[in-house]
């Protein structure tokens, strides 16, 4: 179960116990420095000198009969640290509880035997939460002392069977101690967790706990073994998110187990170490995601036809906010699907047209469309020419980054597309996806104008990434936000307020008119029939070629992609998007 190196019994070939200088602080019998109180017995302390055969055997042979009969205060003071044993050995009988207990001695043993018993080529190494063997508990007490040099001990095996209450099954595993000599001749166990089993480390923890059923077989939203290159390596993590967020809804513990586990308290990445299953869990549940093969499939042949370039892909079911598809170039590393903090261009002009809308600028509303914008530092387009008769409409469709900006400054109160965010689109609400994510950053621009000019087209200090452009897109099919998910069950954020019908028909309106013919008609031919698009370049430090951003809907499918130094929306993301909207078929 341990994430770090095991402290054990084995250092090379010798049998490592402690060093002859710890050894000196123990006094096993009292002493005192009154020259007038009763002549005490010398303290008994380990000494380099191993044992003999016979005073090992001896020596295993008194220690496990106590400690199978109960007799732990005879046990404990058969070790080289009474103390620390009597706290280990009572603690597994308080918190293993068996009900029988048998050890028997089993001979000499190896470094190698021990080694194989952890299920590791070193005694250093973590062992494997499959290997049975006994266990002791995280008091420090049961710890083995620190020091540099160490006597010879001798190590030697034993079979143990533990029983319980109420079953037949019985526990047996293969036990390992080291039998060191003392300076009274006398043979002891040297006491360390891994008395009790090669697994148990100082700190940790042996008890008979819970087992909840083991998560079964991952499925889609299908109930088909789930596909994608993307999203299997992040399903354990998935799987422990979920645990977490769902913990109140999951109190009832009728499917659950019992059996002995090694825990680790203080190591919160540690996997707890089933050792031994006492009462099975009931079978395993299947742990159903919301992706939908088709789709994820799609997703990561859309990203692996970018040819090299890094990039991310999310579709998203607008009626519930569930991810039905997400990919990742390349797919090891950052989740930048949903983990990125990226500019996204002119594809956040659709929060701005919100803003606009609600400010009550309209679609067919003349908005001059000029070669630079009016804003201290100025911004051009991405085309030489002015438009001044446009309306807001038709800038969108062009994706006119000077309108937007002049309008902007001039219909908008600072902060408006901050609020908006938050508000309508539910930016900045710390979404529980199921994954770790980012989840985007409008933040207020205040008075500064070049920084509302550079906001307004989704640059600046604005940072989204695919999962939050393709919600904000999915807002607008659907009227109101729903928070992304990627099991059904999960908790979803709700916004302050949905999307009026009014502005939400104006923005599809424009959108569509986008898709139809606006920049984004060439990716969307064939596949305009209710749908809308919008698409988007962004200017990124130390990339001379813009990122290229695609975002579109049809019926309930909204998608979003970003494609790294991809150029114009149409040019990357927009075939990416494309692909996943034509496998949906019409939903």
């Amino acid at each position: 179960m341990r994430n770090g190196a095991k402290t054990g019994l084995i250092t090379g070939v010798a049998v490592a116990v402690l060093a002859a200088g710890g050894y000196g602080a123990y006094s096993l019998v009292g002493g005192s420095d009154d020259k007038d109180a009763p002549a005490a017995k010398k303290a008994r302390t380990v000494v380099a000198e191993p044992p003999s055969a016979e005073q090992a055997t001896a020596g295993t042979k008194d220690f496990l009969d106590a400690w199978a009969a109960g007799d732990l205060a005879k046990a404990a003071s058969l070790t080289d640290d009474p103390a620390g044993a009597t706290t280990a050995l009572t603690a597994f009988r308080d918190q293993v509880k068996p009900s029988g207990l048998t050890l028997t001695p089993a001979g000499p043993a190896t470094p190698a035997a021990f080694a194989s018993a952890t299920g590791t080529p070193s005694a250093a190494a973590k062992p494997p939460a499959t290997t049975p063997a006994p266990g002791a508990t995280d008091s420090p007490s049961a710890t083995a002392p620190a020091t540099p040099a160490a006597p010879t001990g001798v190590l030697m095996g034993f079979k143990a069977r533990a029983e319980f209450e109420g079953t037949n099954r019985v526990w047996d595993y293969s036990g390992f101690l080291s039998v060191v000599k003392m300076s009274d001749n006398t043979p002891a166990v040297h006491w360390a967790p891994s008395v009790i089993h090669p697994h148990l480390a100082p700190g940790e923890t042996i008890a008979v706990q819970p087992l909840p059923p083991i998560a079964g077989n991952v499925v889609d939203r299908n109930n088909k073994p789930l596909t994608g290159a993307s999203i299997t390596p992040l399903i354990p993590t998935l799987q422990a998110k979920v645990a977490k967020l769902l913990a109140d809804q999951n109190k009832d513990q009728s499917d659950n187990g019992t059996g002995v586990v090694i825990t680790n308290a203080a190591d919160q990445n540690s996997v707890p170490d089933r050792l031994f299953t006492i009462v099975d869990p009931k079978p395993p549940k299947p742990f159903k995601l919301t992706i939908d093969n088709t789709l994820q499939a799609a997703a990561e042949k859309a990203m692996t036809d970018l040819g090299g370039k890094k990039g991310s892909i999310v579709a998203i079911e607008p009626s519930t906010g569930q991810v039905l598809a997400f990919a990742n170039a390349p797919v090891t590393g950052l989740n930048r699907a949903f983990q990125g903090q990226l500019a996204p261009g002119s594809t956040l002009k659709i929060l701005t047209s919100t803003a606009l809308l609600e400010a009550g600028v309209n679609p067919d509303t003349p908005v001059a469309c000029p070669t630079l914008s009016s804003n201290p530092k100025k911004i051009p387009n991405s085309f030489p020419d002015a438009y001044p008769n446009n309306t807001l409409q038709q800038d969108f469709m062009i994706s006119c980054n000077t309108a937007f900006i002049d309008q902007g400054l001039t219909s908008l109160k600072p902060g408006a597309l901050t609020t908006t965010a938050k508000d309508v689109y539910g930016i900045g609400l710390n979404w529980q996806t199921g994954l770790p994510s980012f989840d985007a950053v409008v933040p207020d621009a205040g008075t500064n104008k070049d920084e509302q000019a550079m906001q307004s087209i989704g640059q600046g200090k604005v940072q989204m990434n695919p999962l939050a452009i393709a919600s904000i897109t999915a807002t607008v099919q659907s009227g109101s936000f729903k928070q992304p998910i990627l099991v059904a069950e999960l908790p979803q954020q709700k916004a302050p307020r949905d999307l009026g019908p009014d502005v939400a028909g104006k923005l599809r309106q424009m959108m569509a008119a986008t898709a139809t013919g606006g920049t984004a008609k060439d990716v969307m031919a064939g596949i305009s029939d209710n749908a809308g698009a919008k698409t988007g370049s962004a200017e990124a430090t130390g990339i001379a070629t813009t990122n290229s951003w695609f975002t579109a809907y049809r019926g309930n499918l909204a998608v979003a992609s970003e494609v790294e130094g991809g150029g114009h929306g149409v040019e990357a993301a927009g075939p990416a998007v494309a692909a996943i909207i034509k496998a949906a078929g019409n939903r």
